[in-house]
């Protein structure tokens, strides 16, 4: 079951399944890319498609009578809980929308691979209890917390000292903060390690993606916060760092694919080969480089962590308030910087609900969505 099958993430998977013939893609999310919605679906033979819009579904249906189709929030929720019996759900949709239908999967007895980092971020108490309640697995498909699950594989909790996750600074790591005033999306959406897609690129570029990786860390792995640390990387090697309590630290190195995260997920504690993977060539002569996070220049990891102490819903009010505003600019309603703005006016701006429910969570993202874009749409 996949959710997210025509983005970034999606199509990598089906990299993987193109190559094993252990797994069976039974369901399917798509977006609005219906002509490579066609392709997987002549390829792999789906049993059920979700698609954005009824109209799509209806368009789609009328091609293919002998496949189930679905669509909107409720066809998700179908694509994630469609195996009678025990599967994987890879999650590897953007932002709150990968919420529902995880819970959905979980309360199934599904196992979670995930890359849809809102769902630990918005609701990580939530999740967790339900992963240990109906007894399922919760697999990491970021490259960064795949590699903290593998470091701490076999070792006690209570021996870690820390993780050290890495970042490699975006597409503007190489200008401070005056530089950026009039940048572009066009110069936004330039990584200088790998094409992803545009709201983690995004992302990456104000250093929200580490934030929300930092959140996701304390939930996955029960650390506290001064425990989590992050440091700039740029070649992006090593993708994080367990340093245990004798002094020892175990990293996890490879060159930037997410291929490889996905693939471990997959079959672990099994390890596959696949062609498409390069491996590492230490006769080659490179140089791994660090440098510390640097607060003032990226403000919003820093303000990450402050949301993450807060509990709540404050986690939830810096990730809305983020997809609202990265939305905004990839609209070109604001500008860059605004997007600190945007999410510091919210989370200043909104008073904590402590142990929310589900529904709080969901009720809460709306109003909050409908009241920024309110406030910024239109300036």
């Amino acid at each position: 079951m996949l959710l997210g099958a025509t983005g970034s993430i999606g199509s990598q998977v089906l990299e993987i399944l193109r190559e094993s013939k252990e797994y069976n893609l039974k369901s399917i999310a798509v977006g609005k890319n219906i002509k490579k919605a066609i392709e997987i679906i002549n390829e792999f033979n789906p049993e059920f498609v979700s698609l954005q819009t009824k109209e799509d579904m209806e368009k789609l249906q009328a091609m293919y009578p002998n496949i189930q189709f679905g669509y909107g929030d409720t066809g998700l929720i179908q694509v994630a809980t469609y195996l009678k019996e025990k599967g994987y759900l890879i999650n590897s949709i953007v932002g709150m929308v990968g919420l529902k239908p995880t819970v959905a999967a979980i309360k199934a007895g599904h196992d979670i691979l995930l890359a849809n980092k809102e769902t630990l971020v918005v609701a990580g108490n939530i999740i967790m209890d339900l992963v240990k309640k109906h007894n399922v697995r919760l697999i990491p498909i970021d490259s960064e917390h795949s590699t903290i699950f593998q470091c701490m594989m076999g070792e006690r909790r209570e021996d870690v000292s820390r993780i050290i996750i890495t970042a490699s600074g975006g597409s503007f790591r190489d200008k401070n903060r005056s530089e950026l005033k009039d940048v572009t999306v066009e110069d936004a959406l330039k990584h200088p390690n790998w094409q992803m897609g545009a709201k983690i690129t995004i992302d990456s570029a104000t250093m929200v993606n580490k934030g929300l990786e930092v959140i996701e860390a304390h939930y996955l792995f029960d650390l506290d916060y001064d425990k989590i640390e992050t440091v700039i990387h740029p070649e992006s090697i090593i993708h994080s760092m367990v340093e245990y309590n004798d002094g020892s630290i175990i990293a996890g190195l490879s060159y930037p694919d997410m291929r490889i995260p996905i693939a471990y997920a997959l079959s672990t504690p099994k390890r596959n080969n696949y062609s498409f993977i390069e491996k590492m060539n230490f006769k080659k002569l490179f140089s791994l480089n660090f440098k510390p996070m640097d607060y003032n220049r990226y403000p919003l990891i820093k303000l990450a962590y402050e949301v993450g102490e807060m509990g709540g819903i404050m986690p939830l009010v810096y990730n809305t308030a983020n997809e609202v505003a990265v939305r905004l600019f990839l609209n070109r309603k604001i500008k860059f910087l605004e997007i600190d703005e945007i999410i510091n006016y919210a989370v200043n701006n909104t008073e904590n609900i402590n142990n929310p429910t589900l529904d709080d969570i969901l009720k809460y993202d709306q109003i909050l969505r409908r009241d920024l874009e309110n406030k910024f749409e239109v300036k």
